[in-house]
């Protein structure tokens, strides 16, 4: 019973692609080799009937003349003879829909607009040279605080993959530049990929730029969302993983509370996620001032001195109540000859029915 009813569903989904379809503005790939296969049945069916006609018709053997019979003499025609044509009507009419089926119908390309739980997330990971200190760790990452911030990228991106959310997520690493790894992608394993290739020490020690300017990263967010035009949209979020050890009061003129406050006028709610190992809040110089300048985004600061505090922290952040994705999907070249197949084979199928199940419908000029 489930069966069957499968098998309706694919039918109906099937022949509602009929509704966004336009034989004018669909492309058929295979439109040649349609007609000289239509072509080629056609000559077929003629050589066909010409042979029967010729093989048939033997002057004095198959010809019978008969005396003239007043019309009241002759049987009359039932008004239901027409209908013994069914079936070779039921076939013709089925010819047109194989013959585009035949044709390979696609549309060149397909929008798709589809509205989805999640958050665009922008993470940025710090490749300072104070990230090159112990910190010790179980279930990340160990070796330094940098590889333990990329493996906690990890952690969190596999947490949000595991879940009901289609976020969209960029990456950035940054120093004393912010360098765009990934730009926004909901391909969470295009993004796993690159924080895996930065989070090895061959890279770390490779990475060109080891000063510390978070304020240069935030800035390269916002402008990351601003390229994206996601400004105005709802559910924009940032998290960064750093030591927090940067005492740079002003960037290209700009201080702290007011670059952070451009993110703050975005709605887009900043997560510092600041790993010192067995440093609380207050016992990194700058914690006090970028606690209060992450507040007034409507994001947090957390301390995390341990494996146990970041882990809490990633936790918190993924629990967010979800914002609304929309997100715009381009297909190119999808084929559409099922709708068509399906209706040539419905219509040759009753006609098969038709001329083998009753007598009086095998008649096929």
């Amino acid at each position: 019973m489930d069966t069957l009813t499968d098998l309706i569903a694919l039918v109906r989904l099937t022949l509602a692609q009929l509704d966004d379809l336009s034989l004018t503005a669909l492309p058929l790939l295979r439109r040649d080799e349609t007609v000289v296969a239509l072509g080629t049945i056609a000559l077929l069916a003629l050589g066909a009937l010409l042979t029967r006609y010729v093989t048939r018709r033997h002057p004095g053997r198959t010809d019978i003349a008969l005396p003239a019979l007043p019309p009241s003499m002759m049987t009359k025609r039932s008004a239901l003879a027409p209908l013994r044509h069914t079936a070779f009507v039921l076939f013709l009419v089925g010819l047109p829909f194989f013959a585009v089926s035949l044709a390979d119908p696609h549309t060149t390309l397909i929008q798709e607009r589809s509205t989805a739980p999640g958050h665009r997330i922008a993470i940025l990971i710090d490749a300072s040279m104070s990230m090159d200190t112990a910190f010790a760790t179980d279930q990340l990452g160990w070796g330094n605080t940098f590889l333990a911030n990329v493996s906690a990228a990890d952690y969190f991106v596999r947490r949000r993959m595991e879940g009901a959310h289609r976020d969209l997520v960029s990456l950035v690493q940054f120093g004393g530049e912010a360098y765009i790894v990934t730009p926004f992608t909901n391909d969470y394993e295009n993004i796993l990929l690159s924080i895996g290739l930065i989070g090895t020490p061959e890279e770390y020690d490779r990475f060109p730029d080891h000063g510390t300017l978070i304020m240069r990263a935030v800035s390269r967010g916002v402008q990351l969302f601003r390229t994206f035009d996601f400004l105005k949209a709802q559910g924009n979020l940032m998290v960064i993983f750093s030591d927090g050890q940067d005492t740079h009061a002003v960037y290209e003129g700009q201080s702290l509370d007011e670059i952070l406050q451009e993110a703050a006028d975005n709605a887009i709610p900043v997560y510092f996620i600041r790993t010192a190992y067995d440093r609380g809040l207050g016992d990194v110089l700058p914690d006090i001032t970028w606690k209060l300048a992450v507040e007034k985004t409507g994001g947090r600061f957390y301390p995390a001195a341990d494996e146990a505090a970041i882990l809490q922290a990633l936790h918190e952040i993924d629990a967010l109540s979800a914002g609304q994705i929309e997100v715009t999907q381009y297909t190119a070249h999808q084929p559409r000859f099922s709708p068509f197949a399906l209706i040539a084979v419905g219509l040759w199928s009753v006609a098969l029915l038709c001329g083998l199940g009753v007598k009086q419908l095998r008649r096929f000029p």
